[in-house]
């Protein structure tokens, strides 16, 4: 079962990985016709109702596979609104072979005549909402026909993820969907699911379909998309710097760290744009915890690790903090040792390398393959979500598991761990756990491939940072 904001996702990263929208379509509407096929035979009339976008080009293509029936097309609109260019070549690829077509810019005028069967291609699985005119009237004159109705995806008027009708809504005697079946159509018996060719590595494999999920509310204010906590810091003052700067850089509006007195006036001297808390002392004791529970409940999300090396009396913080706090962390470095044994309502993610897995108690695989199936079980052990850094990034939480295959060896360096630990807590702040793991790992490797691309290796941790927006929203694809 998949969600519509996913199946947009997957849609986008099979045309990354090589499988074009338009070969898609062409899969989309031989299914919808072998489905009118199904429940009509040759000769019988065909009336199908299309909205201006991919589920009415779905459609426009099903006609030119059914030259024996009846057909007409009944288009919700002038021909250059079709907000789709694929959709709009397969519409003029009906009037260049003389289908009977007709454009309807007045809903109330729609006159389907008394067909055996009307293809519903309305609307799409990314529409929600009570359906709005000129789509309202031809919903209501379809299901005012005495066709059968065969709908395009999920019946219009219908949510694809919750199954509500807040408004008319198609009555479908059959529903064609596509790839995998949509939540609103789990209990329905009259489903078929047509396999259109998306290949698997659209769902494996992080792209940048898993990017769509970063647009932003045009009336957004500061802090609506995310406020970080890095804690980290002692032994060490660039890590936790890099990480609350890779974090402003994937789209978080303030990053604060809390790290220790000792090298706070250090940490701030690598940006004005952090805001640094001291902690009394040199390293993260337990006595630190209800302060940092407190800061922690003024942001969307922690960074838990960064520079705070494994004194003891830091780890013992770490599980005191972990064991109360509630909210969503990204936990990396020394910090990653402690968690399998704590037991925390937190959601987290927890970002090892090999051999931090290895000391949290997880497997070892050298293959990708082998180490994805590894690691999905270990995420299902400790029941917490794990991105396991490598030349595949896994990245897993028991259930679902994504491979990332951005990134290069040039990335070895130093810090880019800590690049990654801050641009996933960013993507945290507003994502599930999967997604946010997936984007931050993508975007980590693509920024890196893009300085590599510009400079070769010898990159610095430092000049990932710079190159995170580009990475997420300067439409690089993989």
């Amino acid at each position: 079962m998949i969600r519509s904001d996913r199946m947009a996702a997957v849609d986008r990263n099979a045309e990354a990985f090589g499988v074009p929208r338009k070969q898609l379509m062409e899969s989309s509407g031989n299914a919808i016709a072998r489905a009118v096929r199904d429940i009509a035979g040759p000769g019988a009339s065909v009336a199908v109702v299309a909205g201006r976008g991919n589920n009415g080009g779905d459609a426009f293509v099903a006609a030119r596979f059914l030259d024996d029936y009846d057909f007409t097309v009944h288009l919700l609109g002038r021909p250059e609104s079709i907000n789709s260019t694929i959709s709009r070549e397969n519409w003029d690829a009906l009037q260049t072979g003389d289908y009977d077509t007709e454009a309807v810019t007045d809903s109330r005028t729609l006159d389907l005549g008394d067909p055996d069967v009307v293809v519903d291609a309305l609307l799409g699985t990314g529409v929600s909402g009570a359906p709005r005119e000129p789509e309202a009237s031809a919903i209501e004159a379809i299901n005012d026909s005495d066709a059968l109705v065969v709908a395009v995806d999920v019946p219009s008027g219908v949510d694809a993820d919750t199954g509500e009708t807040p408004g008319v809504a198609i009555d479908a005697d059959r529903v064609v969907t596509f790839h995998d079946l949509k939540p609103a159509l789990a209990d329905r018996e009259d489903v078929t699911v047509a396999d259109i060719g998306i290949p698997d590595a659209a769902e494996l494999f992080v792209g940048p379909g898993d990017l769509l999920g970063l647009e932003r509310d045009p009336r957004g204010h500061k802090g609506d998309f995310g406020r970080v906590l890095v804690i980290g810091g002692g032994p060490y003052t660039g890590a936790p710097a890099l990480s609350a700067q890779a974090a402003l850089r994937a789209g978080a509006d303030l990053a604060f760290l809390a790290v220790p007195d000792g090298v706070a006036d250090a940490v701030q001297g690598y940006s004005e744009n952090l805001i640094v808390d001291g902690l009394v002392g040199t390293r993260l004791v337990p006595e630190h915890v209800p302060e940092l529970l407190e800061r922690a409940s003024d942001v969307d999300a922690v960074v838990l690790g960064p520079g705070l090396g494994d004194a003891d009396t830091t780890l013992d913080a770490v599980a005191d903090f972990l064991a109360e706090f509630q909210g969503r962390a990204v936990v990396d470095a020394d910090a990653l040792q402690v968690v399998p044994d704590v037991d925390t309502d937190a959601t987290l993610v927890c970002t090892p390398h090999q051999g931090e897995l290895q000391a949290m108690g997880g497997p070892s695989a050298e293959d990708w393959r082998e180490r994805a199936d590894a690691v999905e079980a270990f995420a299902a052990d400790i029941g917490h979500p794990l991105l396991v850094k490598g030349a595949h990034d896994v990245v897993s939480d028991g259930e679902t598991t994504r491979v990332n295959r951005t990134g290069n060896p040039g990335m070895t360096v130093g810090g880019t761990g800590d690049v990654l630990a801050g641009a996933t807590a960013a993507m945290l702040s507003a994502l599930d756990p999967v997604s946010a793991a997936s984007v931050g790992a993508y975007a980590n490797g693509t920024a890196g491939d893009l300085v590599v691309d510009d400079h070769g290796y010898g990159l610095l941790a430092t000049d990932l940072v710079d190159a995170l927006p580009d990475a997420l929203w300067g439409g690089e694809d993989e």
